[in-house]
């Protein structure tokens, strides 16, 4: 029996950075497969999106009932994006893997962000407790599970790199597989983390980095989060002004050719 936990994680072990793209629906995630990506990584906001809601307007139940569906749609491994979790407590954490796990999912991320506007951060004793709990019940399962800790501190303006430095590397010694703070904007801020964590460093992409730059800094996983899903809704928006606003209709030059997608959704009937 392939363990997809266990190829997930080897992943991270190559040479170079790997990308893992963010599908936000079925037809995504097996377009992106069929593209030749080793894993996927669900999108909490791309999602939400998709749904016409707000990043973190999905209750828990439906967010598991997402991650099940992008896991039956292709065989790569698939992390998943489950922001705070089930919950606040360090209990919460540990069901949210258990959760995770049991959704046939190779991975999950769990933020210290709280959802609460007034209050977005975890105090650091709370969330490095979450990610202890988190991490012990990610190593208690009966196949491997990559368990990634995310520092949230730059996604809510809060830009300190010596707080979320000092955050990571404690997640790193409560026992997370691989370490992320999304909201980066700097090399130097992303090779400052590499350099004081010994784990795997999961970057967001932005315009401004390249693979062979993320690369130089030390990273072994790079993300897009809901960046494909704000492209697609992008170009929803560039194709009604060009409608309503010059009554014409060249975006359909650029389109995805319908027998293409007609052959590879009708590859697994």
């Amino acid at each position: 029996m392939v363990d997809i936990g266990s190829d997930f994680r080897t992943l991270h072990e190559a040479e170079n950075p790997f990308i893992i793209p963010n599908p936000w629906d079925i037809g995504t995630a097996k377009l992106l497969a069929s593209l030749g990506f080793k894993a996927l990584a669900t999108t909490s906001a791309g999602f939400a999106f998709s749904r016409g809601l707000p990043d973190g307007g999905v209750v828990f139940e439906d967010m598991m009932d997402h991650c099940r569906e992008i896991v039956a749609a292709t065989p790569l491994p698939v992390s998943a994006d489950l922001e705070h979790g089930k919950g606040d407590s360090p209990d919460s954490a540990a069901e949210t893997i258990f959760a995770a796990e049991a959704a046939g999912l190779a991975g999950c991320s769990i933020e210290d962000a709280t959802g609460d506007r007034e209050n977005p951060i975890y105090d650091f004793s709370q969330a490095v407790e979450r990610v202890s709990a988190a991490a012990e019940a990610a190593r208690a399962l009966k196949r491997d599970f990559v368990f990634t800790a995310r520092a949230e501190n730059f996604l809510h303006g809060r830009p300190d790199l010596d707080d979320t430095i000092a955050r990571l590397q404690a997640f790193e010694k409560a026992g997370a597989d691989v370490l992320y703070a999304p909201g980066l904007t700097d090399i130097s801020q992303v090779r400052a983390i590499c350099e004081a964590v010994s784990r795997p460093v999961n970057v967001l992409a932005i315009a401004e980095f390249s693979v062979p730059a993320l690369a130089a800094a030390g990273v072994s996983r790079i993300s897009v989060g809901s960046k494909l899903t704000n492209l697609a809704f992008g170009a929803v928006q560039r194709a009604a002004g060009e409608m309503l606003g010059d009554g014409t209709f060249t975006f359909a030059r650029d389109v995805m050719p319908f027998a293409r997608l007609q052959e590879m959704f009708s590859e697994n009937e």
